[in-house]
């Protein structure tokens, strides 16, 4: 691969709003594609007075999920402006992104079966909350109302404590991801075929999706999950314990760690002990391992233990905040926190290399409407 923009020459245009279709569509941007974002005059996509923080008097947040795009402003509302929109996609596009209300597209003749009809080698990407069919396909949804819907609340947190939520917006950014596969899919079959389609992706799908190794536990055992904390059910001891200046996840994934493990905080015994032979035994037996094991590991600070278990290698990591997260020399190393070419902006940059070349930052996130003049000049 001799480029870190494998889609160059792919035209998007994004009909999306606030997280899900922005971030796939920022993904696919990242990839090379040039991303055409529709937004409404006067404010905008929402998120982009999602704040403060601001740079530039726009949400950092949009910032982050709309950097390398275009922006032109369409009032869907205007029969003239939503046709001339409709003639520069029809002329134009490869792909359509959405994550307008149920049915909204298709009253405004923006519609996947309507452009289709007209162009058929479109790639129409669909989001959706609950899913195209279903009794709740025309529900409204956003990131936590899935968290609760399809049941990760239900396993994050600590038992006897409130629900919490992810803390990222896991579900919205999730459904971009999986739209970016499903368009990336669809181009490759167009590319065999001349022909595009719709791809369907929706929150409350990626939600259960998320879910799937607790569903196999469910359908396995007939149990349901519970909450862990910062452990998981069925490994042991997989967690984060205290040490006397923070937090310090240890996880001992199999048995020959935990004898490791074991051999650092001086009880070699314990590998014997009929309660923790085997990691099903430990899993049983977790409270009673816990009871011992906490108490040890308060002893110290996290260094020390840092320093001990790299030593036999069992795996570990400090739980870090974003500034100690952005500091650390792994992620300096890897330089994937990318500025802006004016040095005005700092955000995270695509997960992705290309023969070890990082797609670059390009440009900021647009102001509203920037590129009117240029993309609708297309059409004159």
């Amino acid at each position: 691969m001799t480029s870190c923009a494998p889609l160059d020459g792919i035209r998007v245009f994004e009909l999306g709003s606030s997280v899900a279709a922005p971030y796939g569509a920022w993904v696919l941007a990242e990839l090379g594609a040039e991303v055409i974002k529709v937004e409404k005059p006067g404010n905008g996509d929402d998120a982009r007075q999602w704040g403060p923080p601001f740079w530039h008097g726009t949400g950092a947040m949009f910032h982050a999920y709309n950097r390398d795009k275009k922006s032109i402003t369409v009032n869907l509302r205007d029969p003239e402006e939503c046709a001339r929109l409709r003639k520069l996609i029809i002329k134009s596009a490869d792909v359509v992104i959405q994550n307008m209300r149920p049915g909204k597209a298709t009253e405004l003749g923006l519609g996947p079966e309507e452009l289709l009809a007209e162009k058929p080698s479109l790639v129409y990407s669909n989001f959706g909350a609950f899913g195209s069919k279903g009794p709740y396909k025309d529900r409204p949804g956003y990131d936590p109302l899935m968290q609760a819907f399809g049941g990760i609340m239900s396993t994050t947190g600590e038992e006897g404590r409130p629900p919490v939520r992810v803390g990222t917006s896991i579900i919205d950014m999730g459904t971009g991801l999986w739209s970016v596969i499903g368009i990336i899919a669809a181009i490759r079959e167009r590319e065999l075929t001349n022909k595009g389609g719709i791809v369907d992706s929706s929150l409350y799908e990626t939600c259960v999706a998320w879910m799937t190794s607790h569903a196999a536990a469910y359908h396995a055992g007939g149990n349901i999950p519970g909450k862990f904390g910062s452990g998981i059910r069925s490994i042991v001891p997989y967690q984060a314990y205290e040490c006397t200046d923070g937090y310090l996840i240890i996880a001992g994934g199999n048995d020959n760690l935990f004898k490791r493990l074991c051999g650092v905080i001086g009880r070699p015994e314990w590998p014997e002990d009929d309660r923790f032979k085997s990691n099903p035994d430990r899993v049983t037996n977790r409270d009673a391992l816990n009871e011992l094991l906490i108490p040890i590991i308060q002893e110290q600070p996290r260094s020390h233990w840092q320093a001990a278990l790299d030593e036999v290698g069992v795996p570990n990591a400090p739980i870090q905040d974003t500034a100690e997260m952005d500091a650390h020399p792994q992620t300096q190393a890897l330089e994937i926190i990318q500025e802006s070419p004016d040095k005005s902006v700092k955000v995270i940059g695509l997960p992705l290399s290309f023969d070890g070349e990082r797609p670059p930052f390009r440009m900021r996130a647009p102001e509203l409407g920037q590129h009117n003049d240029e993309i609708f000049g297309e059409l004159d």
